[in-house]
């Protein structure tokens, strides 16, 4: 079974200053993201991302901008010999559309831990809001909370 670190994306992964981070021109990799990746990958754990998109449902933006953003992010790890094993997102708003896959509903994990085989006693959810520790807890993954755009290697100590 994998051991897996579960990511949100805008505010842990990338600088979340800008609400909306959907143009490769604004995402901006967090300072630590990588270093800290690749210990934790040392150490066996693999990656999975899991983001709210609700830009796309509120029409902000469209699909095809995430894609592009997380090809960029893919390559960008890959230069350091990161691989991401999927990257999971939600497209829709309450607001707009109901859903089962936003979070706080851990359905894009339960997903995950289905198709890849993750060992949810040795995994752990890394996220900047609430509603990523309540995802965590819905899919019996150990939650992180970070504060929005810090540096991951401050938490090594919490997995390792």
């Amino acid at each position: 079974m994998r051991k897996v670190i579960f990511l949100d994306r805008d505010g842990v992964i990338n600088d979340n200053s800008h609400y909306y981070t959907y143009n490769v021109t604004d995402f901006i990799i967090n300072d630590g993201v990588i270093e800290f990746l690749k210990i934790m990958s040392q150490k066996g754990y693999e990656f999975i991302v899991i983001t709210n998109q609700s830009g796309i449902s509120k029409g902000v933006y469209a699909k095809a901008d995430v894609e592009s953003v997380h090809k960029y992010l893919i390559s960008e790890l890959g230069k350091s010999g990161i691989l991401i094993l999927e990257i999971y997102y939600c497209t829709h708003h309450n607001d707009v559309e109901a859903c089962l896959c936003r979070k706080p509903n851990s359905l894009l994990i339960e997903k995950s831990i289905a198709r890849f085989n993750i060992d949810k006693t040795q995994s752990y959810f890394i996220g900047d809001q609430q509603r990523d520790v309540d995802t965590a807890i819905a899919a019996n993954i150990k939650p992180i909370l970070v504060d929005q755009n810090s540096d991951l290697n401050e938490i090594m100590n919490k997995i390792v």
